[in-house]
């Protein structure tokens, strides 16, 4: 009943002007960003955070949200129409939607997949009204012990799940960290690797690394590019209309992959990516016809895509529930709410009501939005890819360039960004996943702070901070997902 009443506080919220015009940006954004492959939820929001300031923190973070969960929509667009995923959560989709395309169905795949992505995401809403107010009850009982060892388990959870080298990744944590102990240490408030520069006595801002990482980064890869606009399939808007039986094998997958991309969400890693593959995996291993997947399958496109827009509600729980962010994008919220003053945690709920419910109401809104938006105009989305590419990477260095400087008038802050900008070009270049390090950037702070305290009240034992219940089972789990791949991997080779 709690969870209604705050609902209908939420929608009070959310139904403000300005609330709601900042939501139909955030999911408009989110869908061209989508859209346009390369770019990415996290770059959008880093892009678009220095526009927030004027901007009060509940409509900052309905549009920086709006962002996160409508790039999932628009991805599908481009990768059923013309097999570039302009998500990396929309590589799956890729498989059987354009398959689709090719034998006629693509309004019945972009259809399946909008209101999939309607249905879960729903889903995955109300299971975050329920599930957040009592994590974040639960979370009352945490102290500075269990808030690190969750910290510590969700950065070295992200480093094992993430995919590719986890040597590459605990670098990449590493890194971050480091950036993360530039200024004044937060017990003796001593300057720390400042170089001398007063400046960077207030440590180096989440905007330039995150801009300089994606957006510079991504202007220099396609810079060395040279790439002709694609051939897009096109699609009537009377073609968007499945059949009977399409729709039949098309719902039990979005449910399916509504319910496991809300479950993924709630663990540290990629979740939008994961859930994908768990649920195309899972759909081809209960289907009568698994023969036909990679040949066209529309429980291929529901259940997948289906899963990436849950999996957002999902990663949202300990974001706005606990404070810890388990997720790249998100960790990109908590900086949005970190920078607007706003102390994430469980007291949220209580002491800011009007930020978790109204972000909760506008993600209702958002995907009703979001469902009009991109079957009508899926036509005018996917034309974006035929812009000009050296326009766009001019309009977003020119962002970059403004948004950083407009954080705080500092050309220090621009040469972090150029130099972060040279730094992403050649991460992407040796195949790198930055994600791990915005996380660790922003974690880092809340990681040394709660290790400092927790070492004050147990008077430096480690031992005892490892023996509490919630602490020491969160370091076990950290722990086993270090040790237990490479013995599985040594295992199965001999």
């Amino acid at each position: 009943m709690e969870a209604l009443q705050g609902l209908a506080y939420g929608f009070g919220v959310a139904f403000s002007g300005h609330n709601l015009l900042a939501c139909f940006l955030g999911v408009l954004v989110g869908t061209i960003v989508g859209v346009l492959p390369g770019i990415g939820p996290i770059g959008a929001m880093a892009l678009l955070i220095p526009s927030t300031f004027a901007m009060g923190p509940t409509t900052a973070l309905i549009m920086l949200a709006g962002i996160y969960y409508g790039s999932m929509y628009g991805g599908s667009t481009t990768t059923i129409l013309v097999n570039v995923p302009g998500e990396a959560a929309s590589v799956v989709t890729a498989i059987d939607g354009y398959q689709m395309a090719r034998k006629g169905r693509a309004g019945a795949a972009l259809a399946v997949s909008a209101v999939g992505s309607f249905v879960a995401g729903t889903l995955g809403i109300v299971a975050l009204m329920f599930f957040a107010p009592p994590l974040a009850e639960l979370a009352l009982e945490f102290g500075p012990p269990e808030y690190f060892a969750l910290t510590l388990m969700g950065l070295i959870l992200l480093s094992r799940l993430g995919g590719g080298s986890a040597v590459k990744s605990f670098l990449m944590v590493g890194f971050g960290l480091f950036l993360g102990t530039v200024g004044m240490e937060p017990i003796s408030g001593l300057p720390r690797f400042t170089l001398g520069q007063l400046e960077l006595g207030q440590g180096v801002e989440l905007v330039p690394v995150a801009m300089g990482l994606y957006g510079i980064g991504e202007v220099l890869m396609i810079a060395e590019r040279i790439t002709g606009i694609p051939q897009m399939i096109k699609v009537k808007f009377r073609e968007l209309f499945p059949t009977v039986a399409e729709w039949k094998r098309a719902f039990p997958p979005m449910l399916r992959g509504g319910g496991v991309g809300f479950l993924i969400g709630l663990i540290p890693g990629p979740a939008a990516i994961l859930s994908t593959f768990t649920s195309y995996a899972l759909e081809k291993k209960i289907s009568k016809h698994p023969e036909e997947f990679g040949k066209g399958a529309i429980e291929g496109v529901a259940g997948p895509e289906s899963a990436n827009n849950s999996a957002t509600a999902g990663a949202m729980v300990p974001l706005l529930a606990l404070g810890v962010p388990f997720a790249p994008a998100t960790a990109m919220l908590l900086g949005a709410l970190i920078i607007h003053g706003v102390q994430p945690g469980p007291l949220l709920m209580t002491q800011q009501p009007e930020i978790f419910w109204g972000v909760v109401a506008s993600m209702y809104i958002g995907n009703t939005v979001l469902l009009i938006l991109n079957l009508p105009l899926v036509g005018v989305f996917a034309s974006i890819l035929r812009l000009p590419q050296h326009l766009l990477m001019g309009l977003i260095l020119l962002l970059c360039l403004v948004g950083t400087y407009s954080v705080n008038n500092s050309l220090l802050d621009l040469y972090i960004l150029i130099g972060m900008g040279g730094v992403g070009y050649v991460l992407r270049k040796l195949k790198f996943d930055m994600a791990p390090l915005i996380l660790a950037l922003v974690l880092g702070p809340m990681l040394e702070k709660t290790l400092r305290q927790s070492l004050f009240m147990m008077r430096g034992d480690v031992w005892a901070i490892c023996v509490r219940p919630i602490a020491g089972t969160l370091l076990l789990i950290a722990l086993l997902s270090i040790v237990l791949p490479p013995v599985i991997h040594l295992i199965k080779r001999k």
